[in-house]
């Protein structure tokens, strides 16, 4: 049941259009924005609630989650997983395809797994297919059934399920999400052959046995298919800095090559972790301070297109903090509630319009996932989908304090810039301060289909 009146406005000295930010009332109307006019302008009647110097934005679009339901629900689940969300200020997520179980590889699995969040999700759910080697066939029927992407490992995923893939899988799928106009999402890691296995007793042993080099392997590859196919591929989290140059001129050659990087590679560099902790184990690693400072360089100047959470639960055993068994601890890093006042706090000596925040993401992510006639936006016709935020006020993460499954985070104790108050979901009132007053109202999203 919704919390909100079906026509109702809010206001604020801070509202952020794609124009820029600027005072004004959002007139809401069945969920959707009908409006965005003066204060003053709003009609008489309409319940009218002023935030004054609070920010409005579009709410977050998070392109990459993985929420593991069914069969991996004590990892996360679409209830803990979307009032996380809700929390952090997204309106709409898009789940990956793995770690569930089954992953999501075929028509049967992605109904499986749309049964299983059916009434159970705080905020929108779009859903990701998988590429593995084999599946080409399932492919089609998944874009038929409205996927917002599909994803592929070029190394070990951690899932025997998930195996994978190269460019002879690569080569077969690219004239299909050509045509359809969905992108490949890629883990873009590509080792030597000579890679050896090496124990891991500090962080710098960690970040020396997935070298840059991985990752420039994977990216010379998939710049170099997508001039071929011209088929748009988006490489996912993105971690060394001096890699940004690779997108920077696939922009200026016009090709349809794209990049996300990650909240905790705008946050922690690799010289503040001196001990292998595998609260911070992640791949890519967390790199050099230095490249920190690149990433940050590619986003202010437009090379790095989306900032997704890449959250990655797993329960805390899973972890071996007691014993520090770095080699059999889960990677991953949760952290989608938190996405925006780290991206906040990491931009505090910077003069950067909301509306840039806005673009990183809401916008882009709602561009990749082929839903930006409806999300990512304040603008008339669109989803009223609000993330409403203080963002003046710093505070400490408190891991018990957060929404997610598992309370378990690598920035327990971090100091944080900005804080939502407020989380609407097509005018709903999904969060309100430490509450959820909608309840369960999310959505299940479809990719329009394109020829």
């Amino acid at each position: 049941m919704s919390s909100s009146p079906q026509r109702f406005a809010v206001a604020s000295r801070r509202v952020v259009t794609p124009e820029g930010t600027r005072a004004a009332a959002i007139v809401i109307n069945n969920g959707k924005i009908e409006a965005i006019v003066e204060r003053e302008a709003v009609p008489a009647g309409i319940p009218l609630e002023d935030f004054d110097g609070l920010v409005i934005s579009p709410g977050i679009v998070d392109a990459h989650v993985h929420i593991n339901e069914p069969g991996r629900t004590d990892w996360e689940g679409f209830e803990t997983a979307t009032r996380a969300a809700a929390a952090g200020g997204v309106t709409t997520l898009i789940d990956m395809p793995l770690n569930s179980s089954p992953v999501t590889t075929t028509l049967a699995a992605l109904e499986e797994k749309r049964a299983a969040a059916e009434g159970k999700c705080w905020v929108d759910v779009g859903f990701h297919a998988g590429l593995v080697p084999g599946n080409i066939e399932d492919v089609e029927l998944l874009l038929d059934a409205g996927v917002c992407g599909v994803k592929a490992f070029m190394c070990d995923s951690g899932l025997d399920e998930f195996p994978a893939t190269g460019e002879r899988e690569f080569r077969q799928v690219l004239p299909l999400l050509a045509k359809r106009r969905v992108p490949l999402l890629v883990h873009a890691e590509l080792a030597e052959e000579n890679a050896a296995e090496t124990e891991i007793r500090s962080y710098a042993d960690w970040l020396a046995s997935r070298p840059e080099s991985f990752e420039r392997n994977a990216i010379n590859l998939l710049r170099a298919l997508c001039a071929e196919y011209l088929a748009p591929i988006h490489v996912v989290h993105l971690a060394s800095g001096p890699l940004t140059s690779h997108f920077f001129w696939a922009k200026q050659d016009g090709l349809p090559l794209t990049v996300e990087t990650c909240p905790h590679y705008l946050h922690f560099y690799a010289e503040r972790l001196e001990d292998a902790d595998p609260r911070f184990k992640c791949a890519p690693p967390i790199r050099r301070k230095e490249d920190r400072q690149r990433l940050w360089e590619a986003l202010i100047a437009g090379v790095i297109d989306t900032i997704g959470s890449d959250h990655s639960p797993c329960p805390p055993d899973m972890k071996h903090l007691a014993s520090g068994d770095w080699q059999s601890s889960w990677g991953g890093i949760s952290s989608v509630e938190l996405t925006l006042p780290i991206v906040w706090r990491g931009l505090r000596t910077q003069i950067i319009p909301f509306a840039r925040v806005a673009q990183w993401l809401s916008a882009n992510p709602a561009r990749l996932v082929g839903l930006a006639d409806r999300k990512g936006r304040i603008a008339v016709g669109c989803d009223a989908d609000l993330c409403v935020w203080n963002h003046e006020e710093e505070w400490t993460v408190v891991g018990e304090q957060l929404q997610h499954r598992h309370k378990l985070t690598p920035y327990e104790g971090e100091r944080l810039r900005g804080r939502v108050k407020r989380t609407y979901v097509r005018g709903q009132l999904a969060y309100d301060d430490g509450v959820f007053p909608a309840g369960p109202i999310g959505e299940l999203l479809r990719r329009p289909l394109t020829n």
